[in-house]
């Protein structure tokens, strides 16, 4: 089987105004996350970005690229935003560092650079430190309120190890709904309630539309993804009444992120429409076994990272195979 190559097509568009373009998409679910996360998720979606752009720009010099060039299309700035999404609040920030060095230097450019990456560079450098540091990365505040930290305290907290070594960190976190959802029993299942967190999931639907709208990507995964696990969820409460509902896995953690943000990544999602669509399903169903029997509450990294490994075969099997 050859390898398929997947130079980044832009169509009359430029790829720095399509990356500007879905960073702007991405703009009111950020602005409802750092509501949220306070402080610490606006230094993690800072130090995430400016370590891509940094890691980025060694890269050039090292590899004699134009450093304009490539740095101005920033899909590295992009991928740093996207790992500051997924962190969770007043981490340690040597966390989103190595979560950017990974990103780009062995997911990205150790492949070639932007259009020849086989996997999701965000994912790669969220899912690495998520098996790394999983004491960190389980720890999300519960409501704003209770987690109004001032940008002194922010900063003394991360500095000192952040906050899986603050004192008083079990009166500020809680289970996430995902969490509670993986682990209830019994009735406790139908009566989730779905936190503030829906309001980030409805602001990158809202994005993710304007992104549909403008051509920018394809329906056929965003809808497959979500009509995938939708099916999985109805069937598995039709099954057990008591299991959690169809908004808890639309509206609770990544869902909506990484329906339009993340698996809709054109170099590392398949190319076809007929591949799009099994991709799509693919991740759906896996984000559904592994939010209902695996042990990450949340699952879209791993399900995205797995069917990655599959683009090549649907590539080569696509009916009107994808040519450059």
């Amino acid at each position: 089987m050859e390898p398929v190559n997947k130079p980044f097509r832009t169509g009359p568009l430029t790829v720095n105004t399509i990356m500007l373009l879905v960073i702007a998409a991405l703009v009111p679910g950020t602005v409802i996350h750092i509501y949220l996360t306070g402080w610490g998720g606006l230094a993690n979606l800072l130090v995430a970005a400016a370590a891509a752009m940094l890691f980025e720009y060694i890269v050039c010099v090292l590899r004699n690229k134009p450093v304009r060039e490539t740095m101005g299309d920033h899909s590295a700035l992009l991928t740093g935003l996207l790992i500051g999404l997924c962190l969770p609040p007043l981490v340690n920030l040597w966390i989103p560092i190595i979560a950017a060095a990974i990103a780009i230097l062995l997911a990205k450019h150790i492949y070639g650079g932007l259009g020849n990456n086989i996997f999701n560079p965000a994912m790669v450098g969220y899912a690495a430190v998520l098996v790394s540091f999983p004491r960190d990365l389980s720890l999300w505040p519960t409501l704003p309120q209770s987690f109004d930290f001032g940008i002194i305290q922010t900063i003394n907290i991360i500095a000192n190890g952040g906050l899986v070594e603050y004192t008083h960190w079990d009166s500020l976190t809680g289970a996430t709904t995902l969490d509670t959802a993986r682990t209830s029993t019994g009735t406790a299942g139908q009566h989730i309630t779905i936190g503030l967190e829906r309001w980030t999931n409805i602001a990158f639907l809202c994005g993710g539309a304007v992104l549909l709208r403008l051509r920018l990507i394809n329906w056929h995964i965003p809808v497959s993804l979500l009509a995938t696990l939708s099916l999985c969820a109805l069937i598995e409460q039709a099954i057990n009444p008591n299991a959690a509902g169809l908004s808890v896995h639309l509206l609770a953690g990544a869902t909506m992120l990484g329906a339009f943000f993340i698996a809709t990544d054109p170099v590392s999602a398949a190319a076809g429409n007929t591949g799009r669509l099994i991709y799509g399903a693919g991740i759906g169903l896996l984000i559904w076994l592994i939010r209902t029997f695996g042990g990450y509450p949340d699952a879209v990294a791993f399900a995205v990272l797995l069917m990655n490994c599959t683009v090549p075969v649907l590539d080569y099997l696509e009916p009107w195979r994808w040519r450059k």
